[in-house]
């Protein structure tokens, strides 16, 4: 579906794929690994050329790519998850044709690797990638919690209908998933970190409790 809107600077994007079919796209962690490590390098104007990176730099785990250097960057990254077989970003527009540019590079990157590791061919992803505009307050700020908590759905589906089972056991499975942007605004100092701008997106949470009693009041959340 094309879309009806063209990015600006400075506007705020909800940007998402699945694997074509609904197949699978991350089968190992690291197949995670990798597109995290993307994130960071494709978000520059420079080529990226991460098997030079990884023989020049004998021993660096792919997660510790996201240490290499980058100028120029594209876009600014407020959130991300993975799941198995689609992803969510939550961009802002930094430089002209920025969000197209990086999510070029980022797609092709990843199904080249994919495809040379899994031993096929054709597309990996269900055509080009889609886009929302987030031009309110409102939607931005829900677009945090959309975001993160869809991990919920691995281990409780219908969580949304038919209301949260174990709000607990939500929480900790959330706490346990690193394939997104939610231990990042818990307080969590790791090495993805440095993937987002913060800065670049209104100050919703100015701490993790604010973060924490966000993602709380959405678990209680139920469709009427």
């Amino acid at each position: 579906m094309q879309r009806k809107f063209e990015f600006s600077i400075g506007e705020y994007y909800h940007v998402y794929n699945r694997g074509t079919d609904k197949r699978i796209i991350f089968t190992s962690l690291n197949d995670y690994h990798r597109f995290i490590a993307l994130l960071h390098l494709c978000n520059s104007s420079e080529p990226v050329h991460i098997g030079n990176i990884l023989q020049n730099n004998q021993g660096l785990s792919l997660i510790s790519l996201i240490n290499v250097g980058i100028s120029d960057r594209l876009v600014h990254i407020g959130a991300y998850c993975l799941m198995p077989n689609h992803f969510h970003l939550l961009l802002r527009e930094k430089q002209e044709n920025g969000i197209s540019l990086f999510m070029k590079k980022l797609l092709t990157a990843y199904s080249m690797y994919f495809n040379k590791k899994y031993e096929r061919s054709g597309a990996l992803f269900e055509g080009p990638f889609k886009a929302t505009h987030a031009d309110t307050d409102v939607y931005l700020k829900y677009l945090f919690s959309y975001i993160h908590l869809n991990p919920v759905k691995i281990i409780d589906p219908n969580w949304k209908e038919d209301g949260i089972k174990d709000r607990e056991v939500a929480k900790k499975y959330l706490t346990e998933y690193a394939h997104s942007s939610y231990l990042d605004y818990m307080g969590t100092n790791r090495a993805e970190g440095v993937i987002l701008n913060k800065g670049a997106f209104p100050e919703y949470f100015t701490t993790a409790k604010d973060f924490d009693d966000f993602v709380n009041d959405w678990l209680t959340f139920k469709v009427e």
